[in-house]
C-alpha cells in the first residue's frame, strides 16, 4: 500500500460523535503502552500522526484518521492499565464495545501484542468476544527488533499457543526496522478488500 495522504479527523466518545459512517474502517486495539500508535504511524510512514507517549494509558478516545481520502483508521484506547480508575476503565470498556458493535463500516480490527509478554485474559476474552459478533481480526506482535531472531522463538510459540493461533496468523512487527510492515498493510488490504 502506497500511502499518500494520512490525516486526523477526530476523537470520539460516543456514536453521534464519529464520522459518517461513508468508509470502510480498520481499528486498532491493544494494551496500553503495546505500541498502538508507533504501529499506525510506522504504517502510514508520518512520524506524529497519532501521538506517542511512554506513559501508559495516555488514549482515553477513539481516534479517527483518514488514509488515502479512502478508508480510516480507528485508534482504540489501550485497556489493562492498572493505574487507570477502575469506573474510567468501565467507561472505556462500554466506550468501545459500543464503537465495535454499533459501527456498520468497520471492516476489521488488528488486535497488538507485545511480542515479550504473554497474552493474558483480556486478549483471550476480546478474541472470543470478537468471534462472538463475528467481527474479523488480525494480530501483530509489536516491539520484534527488542529480541534477536533466536530470542523471538520462544514468545512466538507462547502467543500462539495462548491465542490458539498458527505463526502464519502472527505478523511479527518493529516500528523501528520496518520488520513487517508489508506484511501488516497485506492484512490491512484483506480485511478491506482492497488487495489486487
Amino acid at each position: 500500500m502506497i500511502v499518500k495522504s494520512a490525516e486526523f479527523i477526530t476523537s470520539a466518545v460516543k456514536p453521534p460523535q464519529y464520522p459518517p459512517a461513508d468508509l470502510p474502517e480498520i481499528a486498532f486495539a491493544g494494551r496500553s503502552n503495546v505500541g498502538k500508535s508507533s504501529l499506525i504511524n510506522k504504517l502510514v510512514n508520518r512520524r506524529h500522526l497519532v501521538k506517542t507517549s511512554s506513559t501508559p494509558g495516555r488514549t482515553q478516545l477513539i481516534n479517527f484518521f483518514l488514509i488515502n481520502q479512502a478508508f480510516r483508521f480507528v485508534d482504540l484506547p489501550g485497556y489493562g492499565y492498572a493505574k487507570v480508575p477502575a469506573g474510567v476503565r468501565r467507561q472505556w470498556g462500554t466506550m468501545i464495545e459500543t464503537y465495535l458493535t454499533q459501527r456498520a463500516c468497520l471492516r476489521g480490527l488488528i488486535l497488538i501484542v507485545d511480542i515479550r509478554r504473554t497474552p493474558g485474559a483480556e486478549e483471550d476474552n476480546l478474541l472470543h468476544w470478537l468471534g462472538h459478533h463475528g467481527i474479523d481480526y488480525r494480530i501483530v506482535a509489536t516491539k520484534a527488533d527488542k529480541l534477536s531472531r533466536n530470542k523471538q522463538v520462544r514468545p512466538v510459540r507462547q502467543i500462539t499457543a495462548k491465542l490458539g493461533l498458527t505463526n502464519e496468523n502472527l505478523a511479527l512487527f518493529s516500528a523501528k526496522s520496518g520488520l513487517g510492515h508489508e506484511r501488516v498493510w497485506r492484512q490491512i488490504e484483506d480485511m478491506l478488500e482492497l488487495a489486487p
